[in-house]
C-alpha cells in the first residue's frame, strides 16, 4: 500500500511539525496483551510506512524496548513520553531511563502524566523545574502535560515554559474528571488562544465509542484548537482504517468488517484502584469487588461499555 497523505500540523507555536495522527503505543503495549511485543513493532513500523511519523507513550506503559528497534531504524521517528515524577530527582531519573530505553539522546516531547489542576502542578514544581532544565539542556523538545481534567487544561495554559498540552476528550465527553464537555471545549480553547500545541486523546473513549468511529474522530477534527490526536492501534488493519478515516477516502466492506467486528474483550487495566463505581454502572451485573479488585464474570459481559463510563481513569476498556 502506497504511504499516505497525511495532513501534517505544527503543535502550536512552539511544538514540533508532526502528523495528524500520532501513534498510541499503549494498545501494542504488554499491559493491555492484545498483540506480542513482536508484531507491536511490525504494527508500529507499518503505521511509519504509511505516514504517521510519531509515537506515544509514557514510563507507565513498560513497552520502551518494544519501540527502541523501530526507533532506531527510523530516526525521523518523533517520539512523545510522560512521568508522574514530583521531584526533580525523579524527573531526572526518568528522563534518563526514557533516554536510554528509547536509544534517544532527546526525546522530542517529555510530559507530566496526569496533571489535574493549578494544585497537582504546584505539587510538582521540583519535577517541572527539572524539565525546564532538561529543555535548556537539549535533552527534550517540547514539554507539557497530559491530562483527563478540565481544570488541568487550563492550569497548563498557564503554566510557564510549557509548550504542549494532551487532553482528554471525546464526543461524549467520557473519562472527564472534572466538569462537562462543553467545559473542556472551553478550557481547550482557551490554551489554544495561549499557542498551546494540543493533540487529543481518548477520542474513541477508551474503545467504548469504537462502534462509531467517523463520529469519534471528525468530532475532534471539528474543534479549532486540536492540531492532532492519539489514537491506539493493534492491528494493520486498524492503520489503514484510521487512515482512510483522516484522509476522507472510501473504506472497503472488508476493511470495516475487519475492524469493526473483530472479536473484543474487556479489559481490566493493572492500575485499576477498586474504587468500584464501574460496578454499579454495569447493566448486566458482570462485575463485582473482590479484596478492593474488580472482578469480571464474563459468561455476563455483553460488552456494552457501560462500565467505561462511569471510570474516572479508563482502568476498563473494549479491547
Amino acid at each position: 500500500m502506497e504511504d499516505s497523505h497525511l495532513l501534517k500540523v505544527k503543535l502550536g507555536l512552539k511544538g514540533p511539525t508532526v502528523s495528524e495522527i500520532c501513534f498510541g503505543s499503549l494498545a501494542i503495549s504488554s499491559l493491555q496483551g492484545r498483540v506480542s511485543e513482536e508484531q507491536g513493532r511490525e504494527i508500529l513500523q507499518y503505521a511509519f510506512s504509511r505516514g504517521i511519523d510519531w509515537v506515544d507513550t509514557a514510563e507507565l506503559y513498560e513497552n520502551y524496548s518494544q519501540l527502541k528497534p523501530v526507533l532506531a531504524r527510523n530516526p525521523e521517528m518523533k517520539v512523545v513520553s510522560k512521568s508522574y515524577a514530583v521531584t526533580h530527582q525523579e524527573l531526572d531519573a526518568s528522563l534518563e531511563k526514557a533516554r536510554k530505553e528509547l536509544g534517544r539522546d532527546s526525546i522530542d516531547i517529555f510530559l507530566l502524566h496526569e496533571q489535574e489542576s493549578h494544585l497537582t502542578l504546584k505539587g510538582h514544581a521540583a519535577a517541572w523545574e527539572g524539565l525546564l532544565e532538561a529543555k535548556a539542556r537539549g535533552q527534550v523538545g517540547a514539554i507539557g502535560i497530559s491530562t483527563h481534567a478540565v481544570q488541568g487544561v487550563r492550569a497548563g495554559a498557564l503554566q510557564p515554559g510549557l509548550d504542549v498540552i494532551h487532553p482528554l476528550i471525546n464526543y461524549q465527553g467520557l473519562g472527564i474528571i472534572d466538569g462537562s464537555l462543553g467545559d473542556m471545549l472551553e478550557a481547550i480553547a482557551f490554551a489554544a488562544e495561549l499557542g498551546i500545541g494540543i493533540y487529543a486523546m481518548k477520542v474513541f473513549g477508551g474503545g467504548h465509542l469504537a462502534a462509531e468511529p467517523e463520529r469519534a474522530v471528525n468530532f475532534i477534527r471539528s474543534i479549532p484548537g486540536i492540531q492532532a490526536m492519539a489514537l491506539g492501534m493493534s492491528s494493520i488493519p486498524e492503520v489503514d482504517y484510521n487512515l482512510a478515516l483522516l484522509n476522507e477516502e472510501p473504506i472497503s466492506d472488508e476493511l470495516r468488517q475487519a475492524v469493526l467486528h473483530r472479536e473484543r474483550k474487556l479489559y481490566i487495566a493493572d492500575w485499576c484502584q477498586g474504587c468500584g463505581k464501574c460496578v454499579g454502572g454495569c447493566p448486566q451485573n458482570a462485575l463485582y469487588l473482590n479484596d478492593g479488585q474488580v472482578c469480571l464474570q464474563p459468561e455476563r459481559c455483553v460488552l456494552c461499555g457501560y462500565c467505561g463510563r462511569y471510570c474516572p481513569h479508563f482502568c476498563l476498556k473494549i479491547i
